[in-house]
């Protein structure tokens, strides 16, 4: 045989072994939307109708869902979609959940609809990026469910949008492969969840809550490399809320450690952060910021405390021994000795909000000293807060935003990373030093510094 034709033989093998590729994803996919069963009835007509007062309770249940967060896009309107959620693949954008007809969810049934938030799948049979938590959705309780439904096609304004396609590239954009993700990783929703009971009705309510409803375990329970939680729940292990990440935010742990997660935070602490955004030692931030402004602000303050309750009553994954204040830094700087690594460029840029004692201002400026997030193993939320400044979330609890302004364009890698050791070393914390090489990763992830959030220019100092 020549070479020609040694050549033609081996393209017609690799054509062939291409058309054997593309005949098996074929196959995979029309079995996928077969094979992998969904449940619930899609002509199920809503089980109550829509009075003023079911109305009322679905708006409530939408914002213990946090619905508006994510489907309302900055400056948008409310739930017509069109916020970026970045994923490992590219950014997905929310779906348009108003009324409206032809762009939104005016002609699903309640029986598409409860498919959608409980199993994840689309009226037209298409599964939905798990960006919707419907992994946790599963749980809401008919009661809840129908009222949300409700809610949503009375009580919401329709807004003509259309959705905006996701920017994950070709073929990863392929959604048939979500049959199976749902099929290994989400629970089947039964065909009836009814409202949450058990020996102490303040935990279920909570578990119910934080498990479902809130969906707390999206952001704060790691997630594998197939990018499903690794535990849903309390009975998934101490895994579950023992901390994740999201957007170049650490989530903190919400189990019961001692230095990093809620171990020294009180119930009642932990109710006034939720609702106002900060409390005596601590203050809201980060991703976390939206969630408090458009969901826990609202909550009642017995959903607050049953939250609340069952957070702490979560074991630690980790032991840790408590931070005890120690006052040696703050005697030091008290007495102008600013010798130590760090301890200069904290009083020129941190001490005058957070205190030469590191224990801030009550509900202004919180304490570094103890502070679980300075604590934590990840600095990444420290270091990012450094570099892009902040703001609390304003509430009706709380209403002034008070803001940390941008330090990236005033400190250097070096700045930052010492500044943020001596933090995490001083007054009795416990936490690792930071590498230059980490503020230099996470600074060139990071958008510009919005100077009119904080109302600080860098380009000024």
């Amino acid at each position: 045989m020549n070479a020609t034709s040694r050549r033609r033989g081996s393209g017609w093998r690799t054509l062939g072994w291409l058309v054997l590729a593309l005949a098996v994803l074929l196959l995979l996919a029309v079995l996928g939307s077969r094979l992998v069963p969904v449940g619930g009835n899609p002509q199920a007509q809503a089980p109550l109708p829509a009075s003023p007062e079911l109305i009322e309770q679905g708006a409530y249940v939408a914002r213990l869902g946090d619905c508006a967060a994510c489907h309302t896009a900055p400056g948008g309107r409310p739930f017509a979609g069109g916020l970026a959620i970045a994923s490992p693949v590219g950014a997905i954008y929310s779906t348009n959940i108003t009324p409206d007809r032809d762009t939104g969810i005016g002609a699903y049934t309640y029986g598409e609809f409860e498919r959608a938030v409980r199993r994840g799948v689309d009226r037209h049979g298409r599964s939905l990026y798990p960006a919707m938590p419907y992994p946790a959705f599963s749980r809401i309780s008919d009661a809840d469910l129908a009222a949300l439904y409700a809610y949503l096609m009375h009580g919401v304004a329709p807004v003509a949008q259309p959705d905006r396609a996701s920017g994950i590239p070709w073929p990863l954009s392929m959604r048939w492969p979500l049959a199976y993700w749902r099929a290994l990783f989400a629970p089947r929703a039964p065909a009836s969840v009814p409202a949450p009971g058990g020996a102490d009705p303040v935990l279920a309510r909570g578990a119910y809550l934080v498990e479902g409803l809130g969906h707390c375990g999206a952001c704060h329970t790691p997630r594998a490399i197939t990018l499903q939680e690794k535990a849903l729940d309390a009975r998934g292990g101490p895994l579950y809320l023992s901390g994740g990440s999201i957007d170049n935010w650490v989530a903190p742990s919400l189990r019961g450690e001692a230095a990093s997660g809620l171990g020294g935070v009180g119930e009642d602490e932990l109710v006034e952060l939720l609702k106002t955004g900060r409390n005596g030692r601590s203050a809201i931030f980060g991703s976390m910021v939206d969630a408090v402004e458009h969901s826990t602000q609202y909550f009642t303050d017995a959903d607050l405390h049953a939250v609340a309750r069952y957070l702490k009553s979560l074991p630690p994954r980790r032991e840790e021994a408590a931070p005890a204040y120690d006052a040696a830094v703050a005697k030091a700087l008290h007495a102008g000795d600013a010798s130590a690594a760090g301890a200069r460029l904290y009083l020129d840029n941190c001490a005058a909000c957070h205190r030469s004692d590191g224990r801030g201002y009550a509900q202004v400026y919180p304490a570094l000293a103890g502070n679980p997030a300075v604590n934590g193993g990840n600095p990444a939320s420290l270091i990012r807060l450094v570099l892009g400044g902040g703001a609390m979330p304003g509430t009706e609890g709380g209403p002034t935003q008070f803001a940390m302004p941008p330090f990236g364009a005033r400190l250097s890698d070096q700045d930052v990373a010492q500044v943020l050791s001596f933090v995490r070393s001083s007054w009795g914390n416990r936490g690792d030093a930071v590498a230059a090489a980490q503020v230099h990763e996470l600074r060139g992830k990071l958008p510009e510094p919005r100077a009119a959030m904080t109302g600080y220019d860098p380009r000024a100092h």
